[in-house]
């Protein structure tokens, strides 16, 4: 293994954090309206206002600004909400663990419709059931996740009554309960993710399959399965993995549509809020979250690369 490549990503993952913090803070500064109204209302007097902005700092140089927020995120302390005053570390917390949750469920229900058509219409090209696949995997991709979930809900929900509409209980509540809840937001993700994976695995697998190696395999007496195993599926998961991490972080994104539709309390809901109510600490914890789940996600496919296959190296 190449210790000093995974030495030189970790560093380069570390800069863009940082980065992505130096973004994060200068959007928040140059996005109209003043945090000091935010907190004391349209109907505050200037001398209201200019008070409160010295006493949160805002009328210092925003070198010195940044400096403060980000050493504090360092030590873990992304500041207070503007509108509930508030720690945001906790409220990040307690709202990550839910879309963590979501997201790896919905990646569950993806790889579990990806994997079988992805294979079986790589092994019978041009067949029935490949087609089938191609339909379900084009449909799939081209249903909005919003108009996917209200479908769903009218379904589930208000037809059959089988599911709850929304709202989420915590795993360690209720474990039932926690899983009636995410069962549909999920397969809502899960559905439209499935269908994307599903066409790249089945071109990773044509194109393995049409190697001179599995012909050779083949030629050698080896069962079918076998070939498809050892050979063929070993040798297209450096391809997948790589489908499978870049829709992780497309996950992490399309989650925050679902959790608006399902009343999720994830980190898309509460950024949507940071938002619409100018919450501007909340809005820069929960982008620099998203955008270190991102990046940690990209680190850590990189890295499977190797134990996958001893013989990649990289310079």
């Amino acid at each position: 293994m190449n210790y000093s490549y995974l030495l030189q990503r970790i560093a380069l993952a570390i800069l863009v954090i940082w980065g992505v913090s130096i973004a994060v803070f200068a959007i928040v500064q140059l996005v109209p309206g003043d945090p000091a109204r935010v907190v004391l209302g349209v109907q505050a007097d200037a001398e209201r206002v200019e008070a409160m902005r010295e006493r949160m700092g805002l009328n210092r140089p925003v070198l010195e600004q940044y400096t403060d927020w980000f050493t504090g995120v360092l030590r873990g302390d992304f500041g207070n909400s503007l509108i509930t005053a508030q720690p945001v570390a906790p409220q990040l917390w307690n709202r990550f663990v839910p879309t963590l949750q979501l997201a790896i469920a919905s990646l569950i229900i993806g790889l579990l419709i990806a994997f079988p058509l992805g294979i079986i219409s790589a092994l019978y090209p041009r067949s029935a059931i490949d087609v089938i696949a191609s339909i379900i995997s084009q449909v799939g991709v081209s249903i909005p996740d919003f108009w996917l979930g209200i479908m769903l809900v009218i379904l589930f929900s208000l037809t059959l009554g089988w599911l709850p509409p929304g709202g989420y209980t915590p795993i360690n509540e209720n474990p039932l309960d926690w899983l009636s809840h995410i069962i549909l937001p999920a397969l809502t993700a899960g559905l439209i993710s499935g269908s994307i994976q599903t066409r790249f695995i089945r071109s990773a697998m044509l194109e393995v399959l049409n190697e001179n190696y599995i012909r050779t395999a083949h030629a050698k007496g080896l069962d079918r399965l076998t070939v498809l195993r050892r050979h063929a599926l070993q040798n297209a998961m450096i391809t997948i993995i790589t489908i499978i991490g870049l829709q992780m972080t497309a996950l992490f994104s399309a989650v925050v549509v679902v959790e608006i539709v399902f009343a999720f309390p994830g980190l898309g809901k509460l950024s949507l809020d940071a938002v619409l109510d100018r919450d501007y600490p909340m809005l820069q914890g929960t982008v620099l979250v998203m955008a270190t789940i991102v990046t940690v996600i990209n680190l850590v496919v990189d890295m499977l690369y190797f134990f996958l296959d001893p013989r990649i190296e990289y310079a």
